[in-house]
């Protein structure tokens, strides 16, 4: 995939997920939990586990 193509679609995520109510905000990091539980790949566990913070779903902590 073309990088500026790929980063107008994780900006396009990203604005998505602002827009989540606290319920869908909460039942998304449970699907993102249970799917990096059961991810093999190393790469995409990462990922999975790093989404909520990166995607603004939960409050790093500083």
């Amino acid at each position: 995939m073309n990088q500026d193509d790929a980063v107008k679609v994780l900006e396009g995520v990203a604005h998505l997920a602002t827009q989540l109510s606290s319920d869908q905000r909460t039942e998304l990091i449970e699907l993102l939990h249970s799917m990096a539980e059961e991810e093999p790949d190393p790469l995409r566990r990462e990922f999975l586990e790093d989404f909520p913070a990166g995607f603004g779903l939960v409050e790093e902590d500083s």
